[in-house]
């Protein structure tokens, strides 16, 4: 497995277009991260206090629509 430096240092040597093809790779790639990390939040009961408390202040009149 490569080193965060090697990944940097070959990263820096990519060419304009290819930098935007990984910038859009990673982008992706993160995002896929990010929507599991989600996914197994709220299946496991991380996100209950937090939608309690946005349904509590919806209830109550506390927000507004966007």
């Amino acid at each position: 497995m490569m080193s965060v430096q090697a990944i940097e240092e070959a990263i820096q040597q990519l060419f304009e277009a290819d930098l935007i093809k990984f910038r859009q790779w990673f982008a992706q790639f993160d995002e896929h991260l990010w929507d599991s990390q989600i996914e197994r939040d709220a299946n496991s009961g991380k996100l209950d206090a937090l939608a309690a408390e946005a349904l509590a202040e919806y209830h109550a009149g506390k927000t507004t629509e966007i």
